[in-house]
């Protein structure tokens, strides 16, 4: 017996390791945009508007892909569809380096959101079908801290190459993932569960029904607020944060700098919302991380000083880094094995609306020259409405088994 938990233990940890990595580069796929969009907008002369719609049409293919690949998981199986969604973004990032203009640019993002939306749900999956009750939170919340490094490589990639060798290199950079989906295909297996009920796969209309079913309404509606607000917030205020460090005065350089500082407190984000997932619960972490995330963006929006915005901004990186983290665990944890996958691509899809809607109204309202502080307390808003969802219509799953 204890043979087989050691041999289980490092098949474990060997498939978190493997399905980070993956979850890494998307990450850094998506940080690497931002820092993209803040160079670009210089050299092409972008308006506020189009840089909201250029990383909002990136989020239009992560609702599609996320959907998509939620649905074909439950039938095909995690492991493939992470493969193939793997193969999709690397493939389209490389190819956005060649982009002569901004409509083009705009079609390979898509496709590259695409790729990028539907890997996130499927790992997570993967991942919480394939490690017991008593670990699954926090292998889950590790897995989202993979996020952080990504977004650490993107800001590291975008301070020493960007500026010195132009933003098409740190997209060919981006690239780099394509090689190590070869290496995945070999390196990980399907989920035990998925395994057990492939024989019998669910019919789409049946699992879409169950998802909505009176048995899984109430978490379903729970979901959709939850993954809306906090996407809706995320992708507004991080996708923004090199472009508002320069409308707050800095040089472009300067304003990498103060990302990459406040990206580093990611991490202890995520470690912090892993500890606490299995002590106190996923409603915990995730009611409290959504308040003081909410309370660190009012924070950043009316900070004046150097110093009281890189406190902010550290404080906005630990808690909403933290929460994804909670509700990445918490997700899959609400469905039966034979929807699981279509209940989290359906929650995560809908929440990329948000994605797509947040960038480009920061754009806008930037554009009628609105004040980040204003745009900001609307991000406090939002962010407090998802955490009352989750403890007025969230159940408690710690120590759960799965469906």
């Amino acid at each position: 017996m204890g043979a087989n938990t050691l041999l289980s233990s490092k098949k474990q940890r060997k498939l978190l390791f493997s399905a980070g990595l993956s979850w890494m580069f998307d990450a850094m796929d998506v940080g690497m945009i931002s820092f993209v969009v803040a160079a670009l907008a210089k050299e092409w002369s972008l308006k506020s508007e189009q840089i909201g719609l250029l990383t909002s049409i990136n989020s239009l293919g992560m609702a599609a892909g996320a959907a998509a690949a939620g649905i074909l998981a439950d039938k095909y199986g995690r492991k493939n569809i992470l493969l193939w969604t793997l193969v999709i973004f690397s493939a389209a990032t490389g190819l956005s380096a060649l982009a002569a203009g901004f409509a083009i640019l705009c079609v390979l993002r898509f496709i590259a959101g695409f790729g990028l939306g539907g890997e996130l749900p499927v790992a997570s999956t993967l991942v919480s079908e394939s490690v017991e009750p008593a670990e699954r939170g926090r292998a889950v919340v590790l897995l989202e801290s993979f996020w952080a490094l990504g977004w650490i490589a993107s800001a590291l990639i975008a301070y020493f190459v960007i500026p010195s060798y132009g933003w098409r290199l740190a997209l060919v950079i981006g690239a780099v993932p394509v090689l190590y989906a070869l290496y995945l295909r070999r390196a990980i297996d399907d989920s035990p569960r998925f395994a057990g009920i492939r024989k019998a796969p669910v019919p789409f209309k049946t699992r879409f029904a169950s998802v909505w079913s009176a048995d899984y309404r109430k978490s379903t509606v729970m979901l959709w607020i939850l993954w809306f607000t906090v996407v809706f917030s995320y992708y507004g205020m991080f996708l923004w944060l090199p472009s508002v460090m320069v409308l707050k005065g800095f040089s472009l350089v300067r304003s990498f700098e103060y990302t990459l500082i406040m990206t580093l407190a990611q991490l202890p984000g995520y470690f912090t919302a892993a500890y606490f997932i299995e002590k106190f619960g996923r409603k915990f972490v995730l009611v409290v991380y959504l308040f003081f995330t909410a309370v660190s963006a009012a924070w950043f929006g009316f900070a004046s000083s150097e110093g009281m915005l890189i406190a902010a901004g550290i404080c906005l990186s630990f808690f909403n880094l933290g929460a994804w983290g909670g509700m990445y665990a918490y997700t899959p944890e609400l469905y039966p094995t034979a929807v699981r996958s279509t209940g989290v691509g359906m929650a995560a899809s809908f929440g990329r609306i948000g994605g797509i809607i947040a960038p480009l109204l920061v754009g806008v309202l930037v554009g009628q020259s609105v004040g980040i502080s204003s745009i900001f307390l609307l991000f406090f808003a939002t962010i407090i409405v998802g955490a009352i969802a989750v403890l007025f219509l969230g159940k408690e799953t710690k120590g759960t088994d799965l469906m």
